[in-house]
């Protein structure tokens, strides 16, 4: 079974198509849970439509997406949990091959596919962007989604590894996520909202899962906040984007990637801060809601540390100046290649399948 969770917040321009292009996915069975943060604009009587098909859970005050989707995981059902954003519409072969992706390798904690952009009417333009193509980290511990805007003209055609999934679209696996989980959730509360998906990409990293994107598994996303439109993004946001960026890196900085990647890592520590004492007063307060974390922060980093499995360099290698990935181990190759072939075909996948359970 495959849990779809979805978190809403004044989402009723979308959710309706959203929900709509779930129901008429080809794989099953399926099982839905959305959590709709105090929405004010309509969202809950659109919901009342599908109470025959969803589970809802109404929180009484906006808890954030990280809180929201951490009480859908909770209630989920499913071996798989497919994060879904309100803003996503999924075409029906979506979460078919994004399963059969995931399959290919045990190890494999969450899968991606390729989030193109669309418009807010949710109309595909005809010369296609990309939205994410999975998230890669800069020596100066920025992240990013990779492809972001550049033509879908073949580039990204590559069954692979990256270091981690966008949240808008993201399959998690139940045993990664029960393996990475700390006290408080999957996603982590304390962000609210923004970069939460990078920061369980980075700790499950630590811990020894991966991550793989398959660009057979293709969606489509409005994304209302984008990258190089930081004046357009609304204060909140801006001031939790500012906590967040420190407090992923308090719970998952190890000593050797910082002594690698010092110097641009304090440049940008340093161009943050001057900009919110300059330009951005408005983020000001992050640093104290910071302040007020820091102590789950840190017991948080101590219980990543203790379990950690990752080698230094392997950690080291996702950190680079250009989008980083790792191409399949062979025999995944091989398997992956006769997945596409039988999904194209209409044949149950069997024989990958059993590879993969049996180890042959």
């Amino acid at each position: 079974m495959v849990t779809v969770t979805v978190v809403t917040h004044n989402s009723a321009k979308f959710i309706a198509r959203c929900l709509d292009a779930v129901f008429q996915q080809e794989y099953r069975p399926l099982d839905v849970v959305v959590v709709d943060n105090a929405s004010q604009d309509g969202s809950k009587s659109v919901l009342a439509w599908y109470t025959d098909r969803i589970r809802l859970i109404e929180n009484e005050r906006n808890a954030g997406f990280a809180a929201g989707q951490n009480q859908a995981i909770i209630a989920s059902r499913g071996q798989w949990v497919l994060t879904l954003n309100p803003d996503v519409l999924v075409p029906p072969d979506f979460v078919e091959r994004l399963v059969a992706a995931g399959n290919l390798d045990t190890r494999v904690g969450a899968v991606c596919g390729k989030l193109l952009r669309i418009g807010r009417d949710f109309t595909i333009p005809s010369e296609p962007r990309i939205d994410s193509t999975g998230i890669y980290f800069t020596p100066g511990m920025r992240h990013f989604d990779r492809g972001w805007n550049e033509p879908d003209d073949g580039r990204f055609s590559q069954t692979e590894y990256v270091f981690g999934a966008c949240a808008a679209a993201a399959l998690y696996r139940r045993e990664m996520i029960a393996d990475v989980s700390l006290e408080d959730g999957f996603f982590d509360p304390d962000f609210f909202t923004y970069r939460e998906d990078a920061d369980v990409a980075w700790r499950s990293q630590l811990l020894g899962w991966r991550c793989i994107y398959t660009p057979g598994a293709i969606a489509y996303h409005v994304r209302n906040v984008s990258p190089g439109s930081r004046l357009a993004v609304p204060a909140i946001l801006k001031m939790h984007s500012v906590k967040n960026r420190f407090l992923m890196r308090i719970k998952n900085m190890t000593g050797d990637l910082y002594r690698r990647h010092w110097l641009p890592a304090t440049a940008r520590d340093l161009l943050v801060i001057g900009g919110c004492l300059l330009c951005e007063p408005g983020s000001l307060p992050a640093f104290w809601r910071m302040a007020q974390c820091l102590p789950r922060a840190l017991a948080k980093r101590r219980s990543i540390v203790e379990r950690r499995t990752a080698p230094e360099e392997y950690l080291a290698s996702w950190f680079r100046s250009s989008p980083a990935s790792r191409p399949l181990d062979p025999w995944i190759s091989e398997a992956a290649a006769q997945s596409v072939q039988r999904m194209t075909a209409g044949i149950p996948d069997m024989n990958v399948r059993l590879k993969i359970e049996t180890g042959g």
